[in-house]
């Protein structure tokens, strides 16, 4: 190719010395830009190293290192005593508009099918300086200071190898599921060893895991409505067949799911017995029992999952399933997110050794192992009773929050809502007259600057109460005071 040509299709190209990227892998860019453009065609020559350090008024081994970049990856192909030449092996590409490399289209949307998913949902995090969420702590409260230092304790110099050096178990660090193994002992009244510990990204990635190693499309998964959104799109991406029984003041209908055994094979039930989600209600010890025993009987998976176990204020939790399983039938799931922050991914599966053997191979397919610097922080200050502490003080905080909170609603609200106080976690299950329009509250009360749910997550064609979940944990008493009064404002 002509100097002269090429200095003409280069016309607009602009260096960049203030850019991060090198000025050759500009260069290298450019040329590229043009043979997929179809300027510059298979088998065309390229002008030499000099002759294009002048059309561009840089140097020399700028050129040679751009060429030497292309070559390396296929564009290019270079013959001694003739030149440097775009490689042969290329298909023609037919001339087409250089889009820019910053709104390609193919950066917006792919070219190929994508079979879009009704369950497949995201969510906008909370910004409101105000919100009586789903239910969070408060991460003023949290140990922050001490998981620091647990943290940098992980990255002493010491066996630097087995720490960082290598791949470690898939099932997590043998410390941490230790120190799981015996915080659950002591609180939950399980009898576990680190066998029948699996380390996982909170509570999510444990029902995934379980979903994607024990349930085949069309297994009979139940669960009770209202729910939680996350857990039923995993039934549905597992293409479960998954059935809804109801739920009441005492928890999962248990009959109903006895009804549904008597007729076909179930798989797994899934049940939040501590604190229903998301009507907070404990499901009652003899439907506890009864549960156990249709498990056995039927040979069914009880997922338990207990994602607020340490929050309980009118007398001591209750223990979970788990606790009185004799034949092996719970996985037990829980995470930290609900007693730190939802932003430590940080859980646990507790099943049987054989169980959480096989998962433990499911979960390598996902995640290779979990953050096991992390999870070591986390068990040190678990064994040093940083945790147990902590809890003690929130339960306090906690408990204030929620008796002031509810007191507010009666106070303020009484005529537009109703309530029953919860024995314990983070929310208050809030029922609003039929006259209200949630949807509408939620805008009004954003524009306040106040977030609460819109209540679409907890309607179902079984279940259409005008209720909400108002998280109380994560305000201070003047923040639930000026939230409740917003409420007032926009009702």
């Amino acid at each position: 190719m002509d100097s002269p040509i090429f200095k003409q299709i280069l016309s607009d190209f602009e260096l960049d010395r203030s850019l991060e990227k090198p000025v050759y892998l500009q260069l290298a860019d450019r040329i590229l830009s043009l043979i997929k453009t179809g300027k510059i065609q298979s088998g065309q020559k390229l002008p030499s190293s000099r002759q294009l350090a002048d059309i561009l008024n840089i140097n020399r081994i700028t050129v040679s290192k751009a060429y030497e970049e292309l070559q390396t990856q296929g564009w290019l192909e270079s013959f001694v005593g003739k030149g440097t030449f775009i490689s042969s092996y290329l298909p023609e590409y037919k001339p087409e508009t250089l889009y820019d490399s910053h709104s390609s289209i193919s950066q917006k949307q792919g070219g190929f099918k994508i079979d879009q998913k009704d369950y497949l949902v995201t969510f906008s995090p909370v910004t409101a300086q105000l919100h009586l969420d789903d239910g969070f702590p408060d991460p003023t409260l949290a140990p922050l200071h001490e998981l620091y230092r647990a943290y940098r304790n992980q990255l002493t110099r010491s066996g630097l190898y087995d720490k960082f050096g290598n791949y470690s178990y898939p099932d997590g660090s043998v410390y941490y599921r230790e120190a799981i193994s015996k915080y659950l002992n002591e609180t939950r009244g399980l009898k576990t060893t680190l066998n029948n510990i699996l380390s996982v990204r909170g509570t999510l990635m444990g029902l995934n895991t379980v979903c994607s190693g024990l349930i085949e499309p069309g297994d009979v998964i139940v669960s009770g409505y209202p729910g939680w959104g996350r857990a039923e799109a995993n039934f549905a991406h597992a293409k479960a067949n998954h059935i809804m029984i109801p739920v009441d003041e005492h928890g999962l209908v248990v009959d109903e799911l006895e009804k549904i055994c008597k007729i076909q094979q179930v798989r797994m039930v899934y049940v939040t017995p501590h604190h229903h989600f998301p009507t907070t209600v404990p499901l009652r010890i003899d439907r506890r029992l009864e549960l156990l025993r249709l498990a056995k009987e039927y040979q069914f998976i009880i997922f338990e999952d207990d994602y607020d176990f340490d929050f309980h204020y009118s007398h001591r939790p209750l223990l979970p399933l788990a606790s009185a399983d004799e034949n092996g039938m719970v996985i037990y799931c829980g995470s930290f997110s609900k007693t730190l922050s939802p932003a430590f991914r940080m859980g646990y599966l507790v099943a049987s050794e054989n169980v959480i053997e096989y998962l433990s191979k499911i979960r390598l397919l996902l995640d290779r192992q979990g953050d096991h610097i992390l999870d070591n922080a986390m068990g040190e200050i678990l064994n040093d009773g940083t945790i147990q502490r902590y809890l003690r003080k929130t339960l306090v905080v906690y408990e204030e929050r929620r008796n002031f909170f509810c007191q507010q609603l009666s106070d303020v609200l009484k005529d537009v809502v109703e309530f029953i106080i919860p024995a314990g976690g983070m929310s208050v299950w809030t029922k609003f007259d039929r006259s209200i329009d949630l949807e509408r509250l939620a805008k009004k009360a954003l524009a306040k600057g106040l977030y609460v749910s819109d209540g679409k997550a907890h309607k179902y064609p079984q279940f259409d109460e005008n209720a909400l979940r108002l998280g109380f944990a994560s305000p201070c008493l003047e923040e639930l005071e000026k939230s409740v009064a917003i409420l007032k404002e926009v009702l």
